[in-house]
Parts: C-alpha cells; sequence; structure tokens
C-alpha cells in the first residue's frame, strides 16, 4: 500500500524551494544588472562569465546526483544534504553579492570565483532536494501535488524577494550605504532566512521509497541514462523552457530602467522605474504561483504532456505580442505579464513530476534505480538554460550598443525589448515542439506504477 503523504510534510517539502527560489530570483533578476551597473563590468564580460562557469557547473549536477544517489546514513539519501550545506549556501551567496575595491580585471576575478562557488555550493543542495521528491513517494498523483507544493514554495519565496528588495536597498541606502553596500546587506537578509528553511525541509520530510536493488554502479546508471530516449527529451524541452525564463527575467530590469522608465500614473501618481519593475516582478511570480494551482486539475483533465504542451504556446504567442506595447502602456503590459506568467507557472511542476516518472520509467526498464542521477539532470537542464539564457543576455546588450547608466540609443532599446519578449517566445516554442514526441502519457505510467508496486512488494 502507497503512504499518502501529509499535508505537514508537503508544507516541509515546500520551504526548500522557498529557500533556493529566492536566490535564485535574485541572480536571475538583479545579478546582471548588479555586475553591469553597480561593480560596472561590461555586459559581454558578464556574458561570457555566465556561459563558462554554468557550462563547468552544469558538469556538477550529475557528479552531484551520483554522489547522493550513493549516501548511506540513518538520515537517508537525500535529506543530510539540506542540513550540512545550508549554512554554506548562505554564506557564499553573500560573498557573490560582495563587491571589495578591486581593479576592473580583480573585480572580474572576483566575480568568476564567488560565481563559480555559488553555482557548486547551489547544486550541492538543490539536487538532493530535487531527488528528495522520488523517493518520499511512489504515487504519481502525490508527486504531482509535492511538485506543486514544491512551486508554491518556490514561487512564494520569489515573490517575497521581489516585493522587498526595492525596499530592503532603499532602506540600507539611506542608513548611508552606498549601492554595492546595500546589496551585501540585502543579500545577509535573505541568506539567513534560507539557511532556516533548508533545515526546516530536513526537519519536516521523509524518504520513503526504496530502490529494487542497491548496485552503486557508475557505470551502469550513466550507461542506463543514456539509452533512456524520454530523459534525452525531457532535457531538450526543459533546457528550452529555462531559455524563455532565463531571457525574461534577466531582462526585466533593463526594460523598466531604459524603456519604460518613470510612469505618472492614475491614483499612484509619479512612480519610479525600480517600484514598477519590482511590482511587474512580484506580479510575475504571483501568476507563476497561480499557474502552479493549475497544473495539477490541468494535468488530471489533459494529462502532463499536453498541458506542458499547451501552455508554452500560449506563453510564446503572448510573449511575441509583447514587442509591440509602447512603454507608456503600463496596464497592458502588466495584464500580458499575467498571461504569460500563469502560462509559465503550469508548467515547471509538471517538469518535476515527469522527471520522477523517468526514474520509475528507468527502473522498470532496467531493474535499477538511480533518482539523484535523473534528478540531477533536471538541474543540470536548469543550469543550462539558465547558462544560454544569462549569455544571449549579456551578450544581446553588447551587441545592440548598450552602455550602463546613459541615455539609450534606438538600436539599444530595441534589444532590450526583444530581450524580454521575440527571443523568450521562441524558447517557450521550442520547448513544446520538443516534448511532442515524449511518450510517458499517464495512462502508461499508472501500469509502470503497478508492476513496480508488485515487485518491490
Amino acid at each position: 500500500m502507497i503512504e499518502q503523504i501529509k499535508l505537514k510534510e508537503k508544507i516541509g517539502y515546500s520551504f526548500g524551494d522557498f529557500a533556493s527560489s529566492m536566490f535564485w530570483k535574485l541572480f536571475s533578476m538583479f545579478l546582471m544588472i548588479y555586475y553591469t551597473d553597480v561593480v560596472e563590468i561590461s555586459p559581454a564580460s558578464v556574458g561570457t562569465m555566465f556561459l563558462l562557469t554554468r557550462l563547468w557547473d552544469g558538469l556538477n549536477d550529475p557528479i552531484m546526483g551520483i554522489i547522493s544517489d550513493r549516501t548511506k546514513t540513518s538520515m537517508g539519501k537525500f535529506r543530510p544534504y539540506l542540513l550540512w550545506v545550508a549554512i554554506p549556501f548562505g554564506i557564499i551567496g553573500v560573498l557573490t553579492f560582495s563587491s571589495p575595491e578591486f581593479g576592473p580585471s580583480g573585480k572580474l576575478i572576483y566575480a568568476y570565483v564567488t560565481y563559480t562557488l555559488m553555482m557548486m555550493v547551489y547544486t550541492a543542495i538543490n539536487v538532493p532536494y530535487s531527488s528528495l521528491m522520488g523517493v518520499m513517494t511512489s504515487d504519481t498523483k502525490e508527486r504531482t501535488s509535492l511538485a506543486s507544493f514544491r512551486f508554491i514554495g518556490a514561487y512564494s519565496g520569489g515573490i517575497f524577494m521581489t516585493a522587498t528588495v526595492p525596499y530592503l536597498l532603499d532602506f540600507f541606502r539611506n542608513s548611508g550605504s552606498d549601492d554595492a553596500q546595500s546589496y551585501q546587506y540585502t543579500v545577509i537578509v535573505y541568506a539567513i532566512i534560507a539557511a532556516f528553511f533548508f533545515i526546516m525541509t530536513y526537519k519536516w520530510t521523509r524518504e520513503r521509497v526504496k530502490p529494487l536493488v542497491e548496485e552503486p554502479s557508475i557505470k551502469k546508471d550513466l550507461k542506463d541514462l543514456a539509452k533512456n530516449g524520454q530523459w534525452f527529451i525531457m532535457l531538450g524541452s526543459g533546457v528550452a523552457v529555462l531559455i524563455f525564463n532565463s531571457l525574461r527575467d534577466g531582462s526585466i530590469m533593463y526594460y523598466f530602467k531604459y524603456f519604460v522608465q518613470d510612469q505618472v500614473l492614475p491614483v499612484f501618481g509619479n512612480v519610479a522605474w525600480d517600484k514598477l519593475a519590482g511590482a511587474y516582478m512580484t506580479v510575475w511570480l504571483v501568476s507563476n504561483l497561480l499557474g502552479v494551482l493549475l497544473a495539477k486539475p490541468a494535468s488530471a483533465k489533459f494529462g502532463k504532456k499536453n498541458a506542458f504542451i499547451g501552455a508554452m504556446l500560449i506563453a510564446a504567442l503572448f510573449s511575441f505580442v509583447f514587442y509591440w506595447v509602447d512603454p507608456n502602456a503600463i496596464a497592458i503590459i502588466f495584464v500580458l505579464n499575467v498571461i504569460i506568467g500563469l502560462s509559465a507557472g503550469t508548467v515547471l511542476p509538471l517538469i518535476w513530476s515527469m522527471y520522477a516518472d523517468i526514474a520509475d520509467y528507468s527502473e522498470w526498464k532496467t531493474g535499477r534505480r538511480a533518482t539523484g542521477l535523473v534528478f540531477s539532470s533536471s538541474s543540470m537542464s536548469q543550469k543550462l538554460g539558465w547558462t544560454v539564457g544569462g549569455a544571449i543576455t549579456g551578450w544581446l546588450l553588447s551587441a545592440y550598443g548598450f552602455e550602463a547608466n546613459t541615455e539609450q540609443t534606438a538600436e539599444s532599446l530595441k534589444g532590450i525589448k526583444m530581450m524580454i519578449s521575440l527571443f523568450p517566445a521562441f524558447g517557450a516554442l521550442i520547448s513544446a515542439l520538443i516534448l511532442l514526441i515524449y511518450k510517458l502519457n499517464d495512462n502508461f505510467m499508472d501500469d509502470i506504477l503497478k508492476e513496480l508496486t508488485s515487485k518491490r512488494q
């Protein structure tokens, strides 16, 4: 009999992505503009740094998956890392948003070192956290529920961050700190919160699913993964989704600072660009969260695959429309943001639930289970998508002639508009097209689960 997951444990699992998402959104929405406009590193250099450091970091994900699969403690395989890495995660996060008084080359080297360390420690805690869902239950519907709780936590963390960052930065600036110090002190607040929530996830969750056999062979694990065509399909589709998200996230601050600028709005009066950007990010994440809540009923009605494809096609369509919106049409900008955000939010819990299905499919085919390795591939797709999207953001800014803290040319503004609209739309469309050939539908997975349950018992 499959044990049902209680509400407290689902909430505890969601805490982990609350912690991760605060930093993920800090990186995706604020780090680029922090490097270009505060630390004053050229956008092309930042784009190249993102590419090189994240490619290296992408290799760490399967390594961490292999390590966690082979971890044996009384606390489980994956839970211990939430306890062990929580505090180092916070410390290195603060160092990443610190700016020592170095010259231009020194600042770039410091950015390379701290950002590389941050991505490595993010991998060390996030791969085990992601893998944990695969061993909390073997029920595919409970996994979708867990994935939905996970992303409720994720978007709650992101919303909390975007809603408070502009005001925390203002608070520290008004207390006498410069821009660099304000970012550092702000991140200290989030680092303390993140460490606390990771530890709570460790305390409130359990590992239940045991593999059919315990046979720690890296060669066999990698061989099984290489033969798993469904894994490759999800990897490609997941990378495209993250390119979509990364391009949008990385361009928001530039879009409002240089294109929309300060606005005079009915009721609100004069509204500074950074407050508009913060509101836009918050509305984006609230819409994502509502999309997460739609994931379970949408997948129940249409199946995970069809719900995924439909959501990405809607996101692509309205992202194309976004390019032609006037900077003074604030209401339309926010309405389109809601529609795209709902679609994007629906997809993310489906990705993680489908990776859990792929782990079961692999065990059904081979008789061996490598949950950490399969889930690390999802983290790897996240990093690869983020890598490509982040690098493209920096390179596009440079290619279109962006100059920090000055009035932008028409060509530069065109590039910034395309970064938040047309280029993400292509990412969403590619993701939907790739998933057309995915074959693990819900009926097929129900049959697999019955066989696996019988064998485990």
